[in-house]
């Protein structure tokens, strides 16, 4: 029985679409037959293959409901149904599951949410590891999954390291942004810890592996993405709540009308009019309107349940690197001590163009910006950890740490130290620029605030968020120079993606409703935690499969737009709520008053419908931004 029930299921779900508008098709139909013609055989047809097409779904789930011991709106849908038939009121029959159906269908639709994302996780894991026997051996590639504890492994440049574990010899940048969000890769050396997943981008290591398999930071990432979607069940809707004591006292009712009017044209008369199509659509579509609104403001809201949460929302949780910040090195301000500062800035761009530093790069970046053309150096020298030194016309030009100056013989003036403290105090990378022992520029390099995120951060406060929180992997003096940059109230730093999670839930248990924006893999927990998952659009996949909100454009000032919007949008809902019941009540009264009968009942019944339809319409204007 378990396996046809499950048979029926799958059915049903698979062919709800067509079902429901061939329903609508034969609806109309229907009505056009019996208003515009004479054939009353064809009236029926078409009304009863209606209900017959709506109708087996919506039985299906109600008898899945009783055997449950569960009394749902589905019950009080088909009794209200057979009984319409049984009086031969065809039409409301095949009117009342059409739109049921259809309000079910909508709901579905915009709830539908992808279970991609732990394959996704899966396949960007590294897939094999080089092994060595010892330092001097032949390097053996083999799968990931075979690495054991204490093995010797080899990673080349621009491969993945495949478990945890620490550097024995070599050096290099490794880019850790799956792990903890950094834009910059991190200069690695041995002594230091390496985490699976993360890339060499330039360089070779050797390490020796500590944690492997289950045990790896990467793979405790998918297992959190993993409990955490498991963990967040769907909210139980606000309408099978209501069917809980409403279709059990409609039923009820309509027996009591029976037994005391002894009329089961009136008896039956109460459940049609008491059948709640106007509260199963405005729901539904109140979501519906809502989302189509969001995703022309480029915000897409994953469902109803999203909507509602997301409406509650008094925490906002952001991560850092490429949500609030570009996401990539840039030059963010030159502190000049020469005359000739587009001299300077060429001579910088030459002798860095031999480096594949990150905080190089991003000096090319910023000079050809500025269209100075950029001339090759005949030779260079790297200075390990500390710069780049090179012969350009008889002259000897560095760019590097203020330890390289200092350690080549150059003294820094006072204020090229307050300089440099100032750029340090702003959680900026330094790289300074010398000519013949003199000092030319000091570049500050960080990962850029974007324009719009002060804005962002004060239009929220705006709208009644009562805190604003940064959770990062970066480090606290970088993390806190954005924070005060932007007007977050609290940041916590130097953290791993288990700690965000830890931070988000703790949060969640003082009773805060907590949104946490991201776009990293390593934001893929926190995204799935959080009552409310915000992903930018340009992040990874990951993200955005997990999360509850996407922001298409990665448009930072999307979000208070969708605040608004999802506030709006629940504001309807409950008002279409009220209009349907309200409108039940109201025909119920007055049929027992003897104002109300079938005909004027359906009318007023259809006529609600109409203005729950229209009331959620009022979603799709735009909303301006705050």
């Amino acid at each position: 029985m378990n396996r046809w029930n499950r048979k029926l299921n799958q059915f049903f779900k698979e062919y709800t679409m067509p079902f429901t508008f061939a329903a609508g098709i034969l609806t109309v139909l229907g009505y056009l037959a019996e208003h515009l013609t004479n054939m009353r055989t064809a009236t029926i047809i078409c009304y009863l293959a209606a209900t017959v097409l709506a109708g087996l779904p919506i039985l299906f789930r109600a008898v899945t409901g009783l055997r449950m011991k569960a009394i749902g709106i589905e019950v009080l849908v088909s009794i209200a149904v057979f009984g319409a038939m049984f009086i031969g009121e065809y039409s409301e029959a095949a009117i009342v599951t059409f739109l049921f159906q259809f309000g079910t269908y909508l709901e579905q639709r915009t709830l539908q949410k992808t279970r991609s994302a732990i394959r996704m996780l899966t396949e960007m894991a590294p897939a094999t590891a080089w092994r060595l026997e010892n330092q001097a051996a032949v390097p053996e590639e083999i799968d990931a999954d075979e690495v054991e504890v204490d093995d010797l492994l080899l990673v080349k440049t621009g491969g993945k390291v495949a478990v945890d574990g620490i550097i024995e010899s070599g050096e290099g940048y490794l880019n850790e942004a799956s792990i903890n969000g950094e834009s910059v890769p991190a200069h690695k050396m041995a002594g230091d810890q390496v985490y699976a997943g993360t890339i060499l981008d330039s360089g070779i290591l050797q390490m020796r592996a500590t944690r492997v398999g289950e045990d790896t930071t990467f793979s405790k990432i998918i297992a959190l993405v993993e409990e955490a979607q498991d963990a967040k069940s769907p909210a139980e809707r606000f309408i099978d709540r209501f069917a809980k004591w409403y279709t059990p006292a409609t039923v009820v009712i309509a027996a009591l009308v029976l037994l005391i009017t002894r009329s089961l044209d009136t008896a039956i008369t109460v459940l049609v009019l008491a059948c709640p199509g106007a509260l199963v659509i405005g729901a539904p579509v109140a979501n519906v309107a809502g989302i189509g609104r969001g995703a022309r403001d480029n915000v897409l809201l994953k469902g109803g349940d999203s909507v509602t949460t997301f409406a509650k929302v008094d925490t906002f949780i952001f991560d850092k690197t490429g949500t609030l910040t570009t996401g990539y090195p840039d030059v963010t301000k030159i502190y000049s001590y020469t005359e000739d500062i587009q001299s300077a800035l060429k001579m910088a761009a030459t002798l860095e163009s031999t480096s594949d530093h990150p905080l190089a790069k991003a000096i090319m970046s910023y000079v050809k910006k500025q269209q100075i053309t950029v001339e090759k150096t005949v030779a260079s020298e790297t200075l390990k950890g500390l710069g780049v030194r090179a012969d350009i016309g008889g002259n000897v030009i560095m760019a590097g740490s203020k330890r390289m100056m200092m350690e080549q013989g150059i003294t820094l003036t006072e204020q090229q130290q307050r300089d440099l403290q100032e750029a340090a105090g702003n959680g900026a990378s330094t790289v300074l620029l010398s000519e013949n022992e003199k000092i030319l520029l000091l570049f500050a390099i960080s990962d850029k605030i974007k324009d719009n995120a002060e804005e962002t951060i004060a239009n929220l406060k705006r709208l009644g968020i009562k805190k604003t929180v940064m959770l990062t992997g970066d480090n606290r003096k970088t993390a806190e120079a954005v924070a005060a940059g932007i007007g977050i109230d609290e940041v916590q730093a130097e953290l791993l993606p288990e700690n965000k999670l830890s931070a988000i839930r703790e949060m969640q248990r003082e009773g805060r409703t907590v949104a946490f924006v991201g776009d990293g893999v390593n934001d893929g927990p926190a995204l799935a935690t959080a009552d409310i998952g915000i992903a930018m659009g340009g992040g990874t996949d990951v993200a955005v499969e997990t999360s509850d909100v996407v922001l298409m454009r990665s448009d930072l000032e999307s979000i208070p737009v969708a605040v608004k919007l999802a506030k709006k949008t629940v504001g309807v809902l409950h008002q279409n709520i009220v209009i349907a019941v309200g409108t039940v009540l109201l025909l119920l009264v007055g049929l027992f008053a003897g104002y109300i009968h079938m005909a004027s009942g359906m009318f007023i019944h259809e006529a609600s419908i109409l203005v729950v339809i229209l009331n959620a319409m009022r979603l799709l204007h735009r909303t301006k931004k705050s």
